[in-house]
């Protein structure tokens, strides 16, 4: 089956065609960072209206780079949540019309699901594992027993760690997004030089907290009399990187041992983190297990991660009506989550 995936739930407007749900033809990224890193942060009109703008380009490109045109295209899968509502209309809208233009079926799909489940595009990964969801609006803990069949068993209570690291990279005044130049100062500094706080590492539950992180080195740059100097800068990158890695790292193989699971998949912006990568990739098999990562550029929001699920819910006959709507708000969950 040959589908055209569609992403537009926050600041990225993504297509994509794939065949057969793993075999990815195009997949076409259109970003808006130069937009928003003026404000340090996503401005959610702006978002809506930059995808107006690009969502009739980018799918245009999508189809010439995969040599396919619409009458091609057996399915068309786009996301209907969690993100900013704005920005998942624009796509969610455009997909209905050309799916009611073409006749064409709809599925619409969750994003954390697209996000871990992306590396099926690369790999095969046998189920159940378990799914470390790290991105900039999420960290969550899932076992995954396979596509549409999804138990959460942790979650942020406060900021995610994508949040977080953003927001620490503000207060540093190292410019937005800040995950990249974190990792990248974090790798030249000493991550014992500063210990800051493990929120919740020592609780018995599977849960994240990564606002006392954030305010931990609020406090520490506070103490400074001066503007931090560059070795200042990686000491405090190092500590803080290495504070949210173990957190990350500690809680997902806690996770695994409690839920007999043998693999595990980490997914998300956050899974770019060379810290993370490094972390998990030595931890994980030391534990007796296997771990996966996309690629870096399945990493980020794209639309190629939605046709996993999306063929395999076309397949099954599970599709959209053409009234359904965007969902700001979505818990990826076992039951009934396609309600």
């Amino acid at each position: 089956m040959l589908v055209l995936a569609i992403e537009s739930s926050c600041d990225e407007t993504s297509a994509a065609v794939v065949r057969d749900g793993r075999q990815i033809l195009s997949n076409v990224i259109a970003s808006q960072v130069d937009v928003h890193a003026r404000y340090g942060g996503v401005v959610p009109e702006l978002a809506s209206r930059k995808h107006v703008e690009a969502i009739s380009v980018v799918i245009e490109e999508s189809l010439e780079k995969a040599g396919v045109t619409l009458d091609d295209i057996q399915g068309i899968v786009v996301t209907r949540g969690p993100g900013l509502v704005g920005a998942l209309l624009v796509g969610l809208s455009v997909a209905k019309a050309m799916a009611f233009a073409r006749g064409i079926p709809l599925v619409g799909v969750h994003h954390i699901e697209g996000h871990i489940l992306s590396p099926l595009l690369e790999q095969d990964i046998a189920f159940p594992y378990l799914g470390l969801a790290v991105s900039g609006g999420h960290t969550h803990l899932y076992r995954i027993d396979g596509i549409g069949r999804y138990t959460i068993l942790g979650r942020t209570l406060d900021d995610a760690a994508g949040e977080a690291f953003d927001k620490v990279a503000k207060l540093l005044g190292l410019g937005y997004p800040g995950g990249q130049v974190i990792d990248r100062l974090a790798a030249e500094g000493d991550p014992t030089a500063i210990d800051f706080p493990r929120p919740l590492l020592h609780q018995k539950n599977l849960d994240f907290s990564f606002s006392g992180i954030k305010t931990a080195v609020l406090n520490h740059v506070r103490g400074y009399t001066q503007p931090l100097n560059d070795e200042q800068l990686r000491h405090v990158a190092a500590g803080f990187q290495a504070a949210v890695v173990e957190v990350l790292t500690r809680k997902t193989l806690r996770a695994a041992a409690e839920h007999g699971l043998k693999r595990v998949v980490v997914a998300g912006g956050v899974a770019c983190n060379r810290g993370l990568r490094q972390s998990l990739l030595s931890a994980g098999p030391e534990a007796g297990l296997e771990v996966f990562f996309p690629s870096p550029g399945l990493c980020g929001d794209n639309a190629a991660m939605l046709a996993v699920a999306g063929d395999a819910y076309l397949e099954q006959g599970r599709t959209a009506p053409l009234d359904l709507n965007a969902v700001a708000s979505w818990s990826l969950d076992q039951a009934g989550w396609m309600e």
